[in-house]
């Protein structure tokens, strides 16, 4: 008999009990990709119940927001050290948050100053510590490497090179593919801007730092391609008046939440370091890569980044294929000059870019984690 009572309290337990999932993203990408990594785990677990720090994207799939990504996002050394007591307060609050709602597992995507110190709370609290989108380890801040192995049960990694690179380390790394390849096949990549010329798209970063000092070096060419549409794909959690202060009187459009589609339909792009390099590339769009940042961010930058390159697309093929135009190296001849040049080669750029595509291969990310995450709890 009280085997069948067992038996019973545990069919009832898996029938009605609910799992609990707290994720941490910190970015617009993050946002993206957690949002669609949810998605997969309401297929798998359809009583899930997950709390979230998000944007947009995660609020659309009906999870409890903790909080917004518009607060919790700082760029560059000088900025965060600005914002310390705000990020204090941040860690504190979501400690807190973590602990009320008890979850049986904590995913973290991306956003690894932060997040590095809320796996190492959850791993003392016995919270499984799931980490999607690995930190850059490869690039900069090598001693985060032990903070991973110590502190993450599993890692997703989204890279083939990182596999190689996590091997050395005896990491439990599992590559599951790149979620850009994920968020493209589910975009609609609709354009809602009426196209009158060839479009050069402006891709000028996520966040409000990024936008004053690149977009500004990106508007510069302008008036000597007149041939050309200039559109700027703009962020929806940065304010349209930061753009329209920097644009004057140019002529150059906007469109916002639509960056899938503006790429689909540009013949080239200059694009701010970082993931849009990679999705301009996908798109089978030439571009220069552009970077800019504070000159103290610079200098400390320099010192610490181990990579030959900054952009992914190079990075991924270990060799320059997109020109990177880095700080000062940022001006209106410059970039006019390498533009110019870049359409000149821009089918051998593409021939390069159909190697990434092997490369990445064509794994469903957010299925494979969410079948990972969820049958392993």
């Amino acid at each position: 008999m009280e085997l069948l009572l067992s038996i019973l309290l545990l069919l009832y337990t898996l029938n009605f009990s609910s799992l609990k999932y707290y994720i941490i993203t910190g970015e617009s990408s993050g946002d993206v990709h957690a949002a669609n990594l949810v998605s997969e785990i309401k297929l798998l677990d359809k009583k899930s119940d997950i709390r979230a720090w998000g944007g947009q994207r995660l609020s659309n799939e009906n999870v409890s927001i903790a909080k917004d990504i518009k607060k919790t996002s700082f760029m560059g050394f000088w900025n965060v050290i600005k914002n310390l007591n705000q990020i204090r307060r941040n860690l504190n609050f979501c400690k807190k948050d973590i602990i009320s709602f008890s979850p049986d597992a904590l995913i973290l995507v991306d956003y690894p100053g932060f997040n590095l110190k809320i796996a190492e709370f959850a791993k003392r609290k016995k919270i499984k510590v799931y980490y999607y989108i690995s930190p850059k380890v490869w690039a900069w801040n090598s001693s985060r490497i032990n903070k991973i192995k110590s502190f993450v049960n599993t890692l997703f990694i989204i890279f083939p090179f990182e596999v190689d690179f996590y091997s050395k380390f005896n990491i439990n790394a599992i590559y599951v593919g790149n979620p850009l390849l994920d968020e493209i096949k589910k975009n609609k990549n609709k354009l809602s801007l009426k196209v009158t010329k060839p479009i050069i798209a402006l891709l000028p970063g996520s966040r409000l730092q990024e936008i004053t000092n690149i977009l500004p070096a990106m508007l510069s060419v302008v008036d000597y391609f007149s041939e050309y549409q200039f559109v700027i794909a703009a962020n929806d959690i940065i304010d349209l008046n930061v753009y329209n202060r920097i644009i004057k009187n140019k002529n150059v459009s906007i469109v916002v939440g639509e960056t899938y589609g503006l790429l689909k339909n540009s013949k080239y792009a200059l694009v701010a370091s970082g993931t849009a390099t990679l999705e301009a590339a996908l798109f089978n769009v030439p571009q220069i890569v552009c970077y800019k940042t504070s000159y103290f961010s610079y200098l400390i930058a320099k010192l610490l980044i181990k990579t030959k390159y900054i952009s992914l697309v190079n990075i991924i093929l270990n060799r320059l294929v997109v020109k990177e135009l880095i700080q000062n190296n940022l001006n209106s001849k410059r970039l006019k000059n390498e533009l110019e040049l870049m359409m000149k080669n821009s089918e051998r750029i593409k021939n390069y870019y159909s190697q990434i595509r092997k490369k990445l291969g064509e794994k469903c990310a957010s299925k494979k984690v969410a079948e990972i995450i969820t049958s392993s709890i």
